[in-house]
This record gives structure tokens, sequence and C-alpha cells, in this order.
């Protein structure tokens, strides 16, 4: 895919119809939680209603063997990896992770290392497991973020890691580790199991995978940035690590469905990794994203430098008149700063009122403790910052 340069920001809010003119007075800006889905993804729905009604039972060959790899070439592309096969579907990344757990050692307490700033999927998991000793659990403070990457090296020498689980753009603060290759050739280590949780990257920043695909897993899904909703997760899974989970899908097995099965085989590619049996929509919605991105002429890249260009159009009008806890000293990762994702966090101790106060109105943003999100994304276009700061100074 080579892009056209084009001017910035974007608008292609047409293509997403459906969902601005279910509410045309909301002004949701939290593409970080829930993006607005484009109108090709109905038909796409519709198509995986049609295919189950017209295939019935045979309607796995036309998911796994037509529709998944599909997909699977799409991610692969946008992620610069070598081979599509060594990536696997799931509904959502907590499969991934129970699997991931699995295949840790059982002669002794694995030890895990990870930071204090993880999404609730890996977080709840790993802690809940720590508690009854199942793991150790060494948590590496996210902030300060400019020595992130040297004491998270340090602390998985210094615990000889048995897996180490990072994000590349962090939840609750939109701060991104924005050099993976060198993190990751730091981290590598005989048979560690490294995972990138990519959620809030794909399709959001540039990601380049191909110098670390024999090294890392990388896990992310449609729910926020590919824009396909729910259902439709991927992990990439380095060749030779972890060849067998003990927390296994039958999928897993699934080309020797019709065979007599003996003993627990497993495929040798990311398919080892595979689930069992689930609502295949989500991969139509993906395909249909996939097709589209492609149509347009759109990669990371440009979605990322859109996000910028509405984040700075914000700000700058921020800049003239601030608004409660929109303002630039409470963002916890400065405009300045280039490793960031597509979401901006501000820090305020009554961001829970102030999204109550925001939904009142029908501006939609989301809260992590103290932290209010605002979330930027294809689906908005600069007349709707512009909307969103007259709304917001209406609060005065």
């Amino acid at each position: 895919m080579n892009p056209q340069p084009r001017p910035l920001p974007l608008d292609l809010t047409a293509a997403f119809s459906r969902f601005r003119a279910a509410d045309p007075e909301r002004l949701h800006f939290a593409a970080h939680s829930h993006a607005y889905w484009p109108d090709a993804t109905r038909d796409a729905q519709i198509a995986a209603w049609d295919d189950a009604a017209r295939l019935v039972d045979e309607k796995w060959d036309t998911v796994l063997d037509g529709v998944w790899p599909e997909v699977a070439y799409g991610i692969a592309q946008h992620l610069r990896l070598p081979d599509p096969a060594t990536l696997v579907p799931a509904p959502n990344t907590h499969e991934f992770v129970n699997r991931l757990f699995s295949a840790l050692p059982v002669s002794r307490t694995p030890r895990v290392v990870t930071t204090d700033s993880e999404f609730h999927s890996f977080r709840r998991q790993a802690e809940r497991l720590a508690e009854d000793r199942l793991i150790e659990l060494r948590l590496v403070p996210a902030e300060p973020f400019a020595t992130l990457a040297e004491r998270l090296v340090e602390a998985v020498r210094a615990e000889n890691a048995d897996l180490v689980f990072v994000s590349q753009v962090f939840f609750n603060s939109g701060f991104a580790l924005d050099d993976l290759d060198a993190l990751v050739t730091q981290l590598s280590y005989g048979d560690r199991l490294i995972v990138i949780d990519g959620y809030h990257g794909f399709l959001a920043r540039p990601t380049d995978l191909s110098r670390i695909a024999d090294k890392a897993f990388y896990m992310a899904g449609g729910y926020k940035y590919a824009m396909a909703g729910e259902g439709c997760c991927f992990l990439h899974c380095p060749p030779g690590f972890a060849p067998r989970p003990r927390n296994t899908g039958w999928f897993a097995s699934f080309a020797k469905l019709s065979s007599v099965q003996r003993g627990v085989p497993y495929s040798e590619d990311g398919w080892r990794f595979m689930v069992s049996t689930f609502d295949p929509s989500g991969l139509y919605r993906l395909r249909a994203i996939l097709g589209w991105l492609a149509a347009e002429r759109l990669d990371a890249a440009i979605v990322h430098a859109h996000a910028i260009a509405l984040q700075q159009r914000f700000m700058a009008a921020l800049a003239q008149r601030s608004v409660g806890p929109f303002s630039a000293d409470r963002l916890v990762v400065p405009l300045s700063e280039t490793a960031r994702g597509n979401f901006l966090v501000f820090e305020d101790a009554q961001a829970a009122e102030w999204k109550d106060r925001l939904k009142a109105v029908n501006i939609i943003m989301d809260v992590r403790g103290s932290r209010l999100r605002a979330g930027f994304g294809l689906y908005q276009n600069a007349q709707d910052v512009d909307r969103l700061i007259e709304r917001l100074r209406s609060l005065g």
C-alpha cells in the first residue's frame, strides 16, 4: 500500500453515516474505547448471516479457509509480519492471556514481569494468580515514562522472567513505547515469552513487527481503532514459542477433526493458540474494514496523523480558553511528546464528575480513576472538534 498525501485532518464522515445518523447530536470522542463502525460493516454482518443460512454446518470451511485468511493477510500487511500463518483469531484477548499463562513452567513457580498500567484483561488474571502464589508477579511502575523501557529490562533480567507482558500504548495515559525493536531485543532470552499488548496501537500508530516477529507475541483486536466491533481479536505467535499451551481449544487441531484423534495434537503455526467454537461475524466485519482501508489507501500512519491533527486543533482552541480539566497543564502525556497514542488523557480529581457533566450534554468521553480520556478517530472531522469546543464552553 502506498497511500497518497492528502490534507489533514481528513473528512471520511460519509463512510460512517449510519452510526452518525443514529444520534446526530452526539459528540463521541471515545475512539480509544469503542470506535464507530463504517457502513461497510453492516453489509458484512448480513453476509455472515447469509453464509450461515446458505452453508449451515459447512460455514466453517468458508470462515476458516476463506474469511480468516483474508483477514490474516490484511493484518499481516499492516503490521509488516512476514507470514500471516503466525496469526490466530479469538473472541477476546483474555482467551490468549489464559493460553499464554498455561504455557508457563509447572516444575516451579513461573516468574512474570509487567507494568502497573496494563489493561484489566491481563491485570486481573495476573493478580488473581499471584494471590494464590501460582505465579510470582513483579510490577514495574510505568511512570516516569522516560525511563520505563530501561527499568523494565532491568526488572526482567533481575527476575529472570518467564513471561513479560507490556502495552504498546498504555490505556490510562496514552504513552507509547515507540521502539519495540530495541525493547524486545533486550528482553529476548531463551524460551522467554514476550507479549506486546497492541490493542491501542494496532491501526492507531505505525507498527512494524518484521524484525521482532520471531521473538515476540503481539495481540490486538477490532473493538477500537480497527472499527470492527466485538469478537474479532488476534494474536501473532512467534514460531517455536509455547508450542503446546495447556489451555487449548479444540480448533487447535481442526484440520484433523475428521480423523481419529490420538493424544492432543497441535498445529505448528499460530493455530496452536486457536480457540473453540465462536461467533465468526466479527471476522466478516474486520475483513470489510481491511478492504475499506485498502480501497481508501489508508494505513496506520495516516490514521495516526489524522488523530494528531484533531488533537492539535482541540488543544489550540483550549489554549485560547480552557474548560475545567481540559488544559495543556493537565495532560498526562504532553502534546509535544510524539510517543503517544490517538487519545489525550487529562488528570483531574473530579474526572468522574466531569464525565457525567459531559454525558448530560451528549459528549461521550470516559474515565480511568482520576483521568479523563478524549479519543480521536477516522469517524470525526474538524467540524466535530469545533462543535466539541463550542459545547464544552457552554458548560462554563
